[in-house]
């Protein structure tokens, strides 16, 4: 049959290629006699297609637009997954819906918009005259394109004097007398604390408030690092709270009103997770079992020196980050999130005092929910404008050598830029890449054009060694005199509930570690500047992200123990940028949501003055904030919020500043599972797809028609604050308690209304909607399965030889042989062996879905 097949090609006709071509055989450039060679096509017919090699040929050479020529985008998506084409546009000319025409167009258009410019007299030929017409520069066919500036709202051009904001400590208004506590309350002690004063003192407490104590140990004193419980009076029953299921959990709990635990004053290390303490891995099972009780109770975390309320005050970091964790928990869950109360040592403050302030706090579901108790009384956490002190000071200015991890990233890569502009000379540049990282080489030929001295270095920050090793790169003759800690990476949002804890781990850990090595290893050595990345995610929080949160308020708490210490130290809880960091859609969701990115420039003109004025920590923002709060404090009042007028309600409560446009979308019929299941099941996901795509497009301004079914929510401008008020309407038109990840957690409108549909009819309702569902999770999950796990589980022969009984309609179970095991390949080869020219080329259409 070979033989044949070369007969055939031989007779061929083949013109050559008018662009290099580079071949998937090969995965190189293919040379100019190659393709006429017959033999070269029994290979490509035979052989392994080294599609990755020819990415990688390409992306060498200084591709970075990939336009795919097919039926379907398949080699669009995987290209686009390669972590060598960050940054590259993907362009497919068909799609799996809509007309060809359509498809084709927007592909030209997309290749317009990334640079290059078509031919549009050949684009055009074939579709009659066309005639050009300028755009208007008013609002036409009754929709705005022009963005609007809000009230309450300045741009750039007002300057950084409006981007400015601070943490304080307001005295909060506290009345211990009358509160009364309902039902059963649950003391969650860490084994190391079982003798704590405290415990005992708020056993009496909530007894004298009407509540019901109850005293839970949890044991994490083995070398395992096993994490167990017990109740005072019931020690038999002690297991694993970590290890438990919800209904094992739910029993040992029994239904209390609110949990308050006193785990995060566990703050050794954890045995197994780095980066985690016991006391916060112990809180993470918390958060999961009190979100599995029948009915909802409020989780009060305690912490003990986690927060700076006064200046000088050092703090715990590892406590530091419940705090973090915290902010983010008030977002995804604030029905069953009570609070946050920070506690001096024990010694600081008499226990049975100290514990009827606690119980008073807990008692008063409408009050403060982020609390410091000190000798002085009880403070609430606010966010503040910080006007500058002593407006017009310049009195710091980068010399000798100034470090900058993560420097080769977007936030790294502004930074040595404004560093070189303001004087530096001698920049070191970090990231795990160094110089093999995208984009390195230009930019430290910019830095060096712009006449400073840039070497990129390739580093872990979270190995210790490597960080030593680091400060080698640092000539005698220029000292190293400042830091800036920019690495960090924001990972996609997931609830806490649904994270392992060694995800929790590895996510925190990746802003901590870094900071905490150059704080050791640099020790008392004498620094200009100390500079961390923080995020405005451990201020305000950010929805999904409970476990980046902790790691950026470590960052926070670290420059407050660095300056009680008599060192060195600024940290930005920065909000979003723009300038690499946002698309055009990400920006249009971030204003919508209130929060605008900001222009590098200002931005780092606050980084300056925060320098001059030696601040140790400075939050900075744009916000849009009758906007904002509106979506931030829909669900529950935000104190965090009251001491800034323009985002609070009438009451100057930290309520929701009034927003037509956030309610509209909420009021209607609702659907609920009894009108939804008299529809025919055809129609049943339809319509749930109508109802998700319709409030998408309100919620984002859309029209209904621009949202598409079938493309996920992060590509048409979601975020995580945008997300809130879509979950928000959605519950109250279905009448669901849907979580905060909903859209991360079913990627697309059609995902999503699968979702619904169970949700609203039950998984049995239709075993095809189950198993779509299931498909949809498999799809969004996939591509982060590590490689070997792909293969030792022969997940890809397993799901080939699915699809070949699908495909078949046979109803044949038998999997002995699937797709790529030697038995099929054998199959296959004798098959061909038999066929003529025209059964070889059907088979070729077939393998490459033309046939």
């Amino acid at each position: 049959m070979l033989d044949e097949f070369r007969r055939v090609a031989s007779g061929l006709t083949y013109q050559a290629p008018a662009l290099p071509v580079v071949s998937n055989v090969t995965g190189r450039l293919a040379e100019p006699g190659d393709l006429q060679d017959p033999e070269y096509w029994v290979r490509h017919v035979r052989g392994t297609v080294r599609y990755h090699d020819g990415i990688g040929s390409l992306v060498a050479r200084g591709v970075r637009r990939f336009l795919e020529l097919g039926p379907a985008p398949v080699l669009t998506a995987l290209a686009a997954d390669r972590p060598e084409t960050d940054g590259a546009v993907h362009i497919a000319t068909a799609r799996s819906r809509g007309g060809a025409t359509d498809s084709l167009l927007r592909a030209v258009g997309r290749l317009h918009t990334s640079g290059l410019s078509p031919d549009w007299n050949a684009v055009f030929a074939t579709t009659g005259p066309v005639q050009r017409v300028p755009l208007p520069t008013y609002a036409f066919q009754r929709k705005r394109y022009w963005l609007d500036v809000t009230p309450g709202h300045q741009d750039a051009a007002a300057g950084p004097e409006h981007l400015r904001y601070r943490v304080a400590w307001h005295p909060a208004v506290s009345s211990d007398a009358g509160r009364v506590l309902q039902g059963t309350w649950n003391i969650v002690v860490p084994a190391t604390h079982r003798d704590h004063p405290l415990v005992p003192a708020l056993v009496d407490a909530v007894t004298r408030s009407g509540g019901k104590p109850s005293v839970l140990v949890t044991d994490t004193s083995t070398g395992a690092g096993a994490d167990t419980v017990t109740s005072t009076g019931a020690d038999d029953t002690a297991a694993g709270i970590a290890d438990a299921g919800p209904d094992e959990l739910r029993g040992r709990l029994g239904s209390p009103a609110g949990v308050l635990s006193l785990l995060a004053l566990d703050d050794r290390p954890h045995a197994r997770h780095a980066g985690l303490t016991r006391g916060l891995a112990g809180t993470h099972a918390l958060v999961k079992a009190v979100r599995a009780l029948a009915e909802p109770a409020a989780l009060w975390c305690v912490t003990s020196g986690a927060v700076a309320v006064h200046d000088g005050e050092d703090v715990r970091c590892d406590q530091a980050q419940v705090w973090g964790t915290g902010t983010v928990l008030a977002l995804d869950h604030p029905d069953t999130w009570g609070g946050l109360i920070d506690v001096p040592p024990a010694e600081a403050v008499a226990a049975p005092e100290l514990a009827l302030r606690i119980v008073g706090l807990v008692a008063d579901p409408g009050g403060e929910d982020q609390l410091a108790v000190r000798s002085g009384g009880v403070f609430g956490r606010r966010l503040v404008r910080a006007p500058r002190p002593r407006p017009g000071t310049s009195g710091w200015r980068p010399r000798g050598t100034v470090l900058v991890t993560g420097g080769t990233g977007a936030l790294g890569a502004h930074t040595a830029r404004w560093l070189v502009r303001h004087g530096a000379r001698h920049l070191l540049l970090t990231s795990r890449r160094g110089p093999q990282a995208p984009g390195a080489a230009e930019l430290a030929a910019e830095l060096t054009a712009l006449g400073a001295e840039a070497t990129v270095v390739a580093c872990d920050v979270t190995d210790r060694e490597a960080v030593v090793a680091l400060l080698d790169h640092v000539p005698d003759e220029h000292p190293l005199t400042a830091v800036v800690h920019a690495a960090g990476v924001m990972p996609e949002p997931v609830d806490l509930t649904d994270m392992a804890p060694e995800t929790f781990a590895d996510v925190s850990r990746a802003k901590t570690e870094g900071a905490r090595l150059l704080d050791e290893v640099l020790g008392d050595r004498p620094l200009d500047a100390f500079v961390l990345y923080s995020s405005g995610a451990a201020v305000w929080g950010s929805a999904g992200q409970a476990a980046y949160a902790a790691g950026n308020a470590h960052l926070d708490a670290l420059a407050h123990r660095r300056r009680a210490r008599g060192r060195a130290a600024t940290a930005i809880a920065w909000g979003p940028w723009r300038g690499g960091m946002v698309d055009a859609e990400a920006e249009a969701a971030l204003r919508r949501a209130g929060v605008p990115p900001m222009d590098p420039e200002p931005a780092l003109e606050v980084l300056r003055q925060a320098l001059d004025d030696d601040e140790t920590h400075l939050v900075v923002g744009d916000f849009d904030w009758p906007r904002f709060s509106a979506v931030y404090a829909f669900e529950r009042a935000r104190p965090l919020l009251r001491a800034l007028p323009e985002a609070t309600g009438p009451a100057g409560d930290g309520t929701a500043v009034p927003d037509v446009r956030a309610d509209e979308g909420a009021r209607g019929e609702r659907l609920s599972a009894e009108r939804l299941a008299a529809l025919p099941v055809a129609d049943q996901e339809q319509t749930l797809v109508e109802l998700v795509t319709e409030h998408a497009a309100k919620v984002l301004g859309y029209d209904r028609d621009e949202v598409e079914p079938d493309r996920a929510f992060k590509d048409i401008g979601f975020d995580s604050m945008t997300a809130v008020d879509y979950r928000r309407r959605l519950s109250a038109v279905l009448g669901l308690d849907l979580p905060a990840t909903l859209i991360f957690d079913h990627a697309t409108p059609t995902a999503l209304a699968r979702h619904l549909r169970s949700e609203l009819l039950g998984p049995d309702a239709d075993p095809l909607t189950a198993v779509l569902a299931d498909l949809d999770r498999l799809e969004a999950a996939a591509p982060g399965l590590p490689q070997e796990e792909i293969d030792r589980n022969r997940l890809a022969a397993r799901l080939q030889a699915l699809a070949s009984r699908l495909l078949a309609g046979s109803g044949s179970t038998d999997t002995s042989a699937p797709p790529g095991d030697a038995g099929d390949a054998t199959d296959v080869a004798s098959r061909l062996e038999d066929a003529d020219a025209d059964d070889v080329l059907a088979f070729i259409d077939k393998e490459l879905g033309v046939g």
